[in-house]
């Protein structure tokens, strides 16, 4: 099987662009996702680094590469129409469970408990019936550009300012019965993407270009936003994750890596 799941979001076009000339590419989102991979109908994909945690019996991470900020990152964003602090009800997407564990975690941190209610992912309905609102990806993008002032909490900037470290909010996952050759293989394509992209000026023009013909957002955006968005996971970046998986998730170690 030559599939790869890609998340339905810019924040991996890096790693993904023209990787359909080669692979076989299922797009969905984030949570979804990790459904596929578990019922193998992919060999990796990128998934909440949250729903690692709950089945981490089940899954390996690949090296190297995940989702992840170092401070504000942009498209994980509560909106509202009064502060944080006097939201008595948040909207949460039912699309990611990191961003949804990590508000919860950082709400914790402030001994705030509000009521919370899994919605679409529609931020004029969840305003409608609630304080404040959870969005990610693509949508808070395009939100945060037509409503600036209903932004009320990045959570990349607000996980470094607690922990002093930077966010890995998706990871790379395979189920650990995978064989690993085939793993090595996809993941040494995504890395190379991602090489060329960090190294090469025409290749981070053709990404951009490519997320400009799926988005609503400008160029200057979009330029910006891969610059708030990482796919390479350092030691810093591991151990972010770690902290995250361990404080925010209740696992009872790290991440565990194929290789």
């Amino acid at each position: 099987m030559n599939t790869i799941g890609r998340v339905a979001f810019l924040n991996c076009d890096p790693l993904f662009y023209g990787l359909d000339k080669q692979w076989e590419v299922l797009a969905a989102p984030p949570a979804w996702l990790t459904g596929h991979l578990l019922r193998r109908d992919c060999i990796l994909a990128p998934i909440p680094a949250a729903d690692y945690a709950r089945h981490a019996d089940e899954l390996i991470l690949l090296p190297d590469i995940g989702i992840c900020s170092r401070g504000e990152v942009g498209s994980v964003l509560v909106f509202g129409n009064t502060t944080l602090e006097q939201m008595e009800s948040i909207a949460l997407p039912t699309d990611s469970a990191t961003s949804v564990q990590l508000l919860k975690y950082l709400l914790g941190k402030r001994n705030l408990n509000p009521h919370f209610e899994l919605m679409g992912p529609d931020l004029e309905s969840m305003l409608a019936k609630c304080d404040g609102a959870l969005l990610i990806g693509d949508r808070a993008l395009e939100e945060a550009k037509s409503n600036p002032d209903s932004v009320k909490l990045d959570l990349g900037t607000d996980w470094l300012q607690f922990t002093q470290k930077p966010m890995v909010f998706g990871v790379f996952a395979a189920r650990k019965d995978t064989p690993v050759e085939s793993l090595r293989l996809a993941q040494g394509i995504l890395t190379e993407n991602l090489r060329l992209f960090e190294q090469n000026s025409e290749q981070r023009e053709k990404v951009i270009q490519w997320a400009l013909s799926r988005s609503g957002l400008d160029y200057e955006r979009l330029d910006r936003y891969f610059g708030e968005v990482f796919n390479r996971i350092d030691q810093e970046h591991l151990s972010g994750l770690n902290e995250f998986l361990v404080e925010a998730c209740g696992m009872q170690s790290g991440a565990e890596f194929a290789w």
